[in-house]
């Protein structure tokens, strides 16, 4: 379904009630009922699977188009690992299929692809560990409920790949939903600032959690805290950089990590060399793009080299790389990541972006959806032979950040990881969209919960057969994949 644009004037990035002082709680309220009309709760449970569904795999071969093609083979074999690797990977037909639904009309900046493995945890400038959304390549303006279902759906198969019971897959989903609820109810209530600087504080939450764990519940998780505080710069060049001549170099480890001078690119008679200059040199770009007093903090560093990094599942196939600094010596490292920026899955389905460039498009969603974010976030473009430019966002590389492995986790930790990360996306909705409209549109009851559970089995069920169909492909050869990698 087509997504209506705001109003002639304004910028879809802005908030939605710009300049309507007059706009009062009652009147905001008014508008989610008004929504519940338009689109009744109920019509958000069943996803349109209808025999003009565009083809996933079809879809995604067509996004792969623009990518680093001997990557590719990697990315198939990642997805085809479990449904829950295909789904992280396969945004773009769930925003195909999201499309194709009736929509509420309620926008807010969505994360794009919200799905469990997006969440997790960071360090803020501060140096107060919070947790939050982490993930923003896809983010876009579009209706609420869609990073919702994202959600609901990745908790289904990720609980069926634990071996969940079916009741505790249920207890998951409608816990990240209640969260969700009652927490834009709260922020609904609050003032501007109040949501605004609203985090959650890792280090105050296990306090507050503690009670009701066991000694040894609570020891784990305070060692995974610590452990976090000490993924920095200077521990991530350990294990990613050698001494060449008293200076630190990327080591060369194919195909995920290849030091630019390794790399060669079709179309260039020689090594990238060219291309290690012209990414040098876009960090004067990059520069301009921080505030002043964060401008004086990177001047403190030189660069000293770069490499191609293979990152995450969805991501494969894209430039990513990994560029290396040194502050006062060679023992004070910094690294940043400069990861390609390309059209978000969204914007042919959602409001296209008023960013010209892809990498401003993430960095401007994420600053306004996160409670606080990386100091070296930031974007660039880089011009490829034959003229082809390419957008990047720039941002520390393993700076605290840590992901909560919920594998392993006893049903209630599960259940609580699916609490937290729909309190967290209520959150980033909150600070971008009408909240007192959507906790209308939700309402007190159990409607809205109930279709979104059944929109998650339902299209948890529809993954797994788009995956055994991905597998198929590759075992036919349709598709080629290299596993393990």
């Amino acid at each position: 379904m087509d997504i209506e644009h705001p109003e002639s004037g304004t910028s879809p990035e802005l908030h939605p009630r710009r300049g309507k002082r007059s706009h009062t709680p009652a009147d905001r309220a008014a508008t989610g009922k008004a929504a519940r009309a338009q689109t009744p709760r109920s019509t958000l449970a069943t996803p349109d699977f209808g025999s003009d569904r565009p083809n996933p795999i079809d879809l995604l071969v067509e996004q792969e188009a623009t990518r680093v093609q001997s990557l590719i083979p990697i990315r198939h074999g990642r997805m085809a690992e479990s449904p829950f690797t295909f789904y992280r990977g396969a945004a773009l037909p769930m925003a195909s299929d999201l499309s194709r639904m009736k929509n509420t009309g309620l926008h807010v900046q969505l994360c794009g692809d919200a799905h469990l493995l997006n969440f997790g945890l960071f360090g803020t400038p501060e140096r107060r560990l919070v947790f939050d959304i982490n993930d923003f390549d896809e983010t876009a303006v579009g209706p609420f409920e869609w990073d919702l279902a994202r959600l609901t759906a990745s908790i289904v198969l990720a609980s069926r790949e634990r071996g969940d019971k079916v009741a505790t897959t249920n207890s998951a989903v409608l816990s990240a939903l209640t969260s969700y609820r009652d927490a834009m109810v709260k922020f609904s209530s609050m003032g501007t600032l109040d949501v605004w600087y609203s985090m959650l504080d890792i280090d105050q939450f296990m306090a507050k959690l503690a009670p009701s764990l066991k000694q040894t519940q609570r020891a784990l998780g305070n060692a995974g805290v610590a452990k976090i505080k000490t993924q920095t710069s200077v521990r991530a060049a350990e294990r990613t950089t050698e001494l060449v001549d008293g200076e630190p170099r990327f080591i060369s480890n194919p195909p995920l990590q290849v030091p630019a001078t390794d790399l060669v690119l079709p179309g260039w008679p020689e090594t990238l060399s060219a291309i290690v200059d012209q990414l040098f040199a876009q960090t004067s770009q990059y520069r301009s793009t921080l505030s002043p007093e964060r401008r004086h903090l990177f001047d403190e560093y030189r660069v000293v080299d770069l490499a191609r990094r293979v990152v995450g599942v969805g991501s494969v196939g894209t430039r990513c790389y990994i560029m290396l600094l040194v502050g006062r010596d060679a023992s004070d490292p910094l690294i940043l990541q400069i990861k390609e920026a390309t059209t978000s899955v969204l914007e042919r389905y959602a409001i296209k972006s008023r960013f010209k460039n892809h990498g401003e498009r993430v960095v401007v969603g994420q600053k306004l959806t996160q409670s606080a974010s990386d100091i070296f976030l930031g974007w660039a473009q880089n011009t490829q032979p034959g003229g082809v430019e390419f957008d990047y966002y720039l941002r520390q590389f393993r700076d605290w950040k840590g992901t909560v492995s919920f594998d392993t986790m006893r049903p209630e930790g599960f259940g609580l990881y699916a609490e937290v990360c729909g309190w967290a996306l209520a959150k980033a909705h909150a600070r971008s969209g009408d909240q007192i409209a959507i906790s209308s549109y939700i309402g007190s009851g159990s409607v809205f919960n109930k279709s979104m559970l059944e929109f998650a089995i339902a299209y948890a069920d529809q993954t797994e057969v788009d995956h055994k169909n991905f597998v198929a492909a590759i075992d036919s050869g349709q598709l080629e994949a290299i596993s393990g990698v």
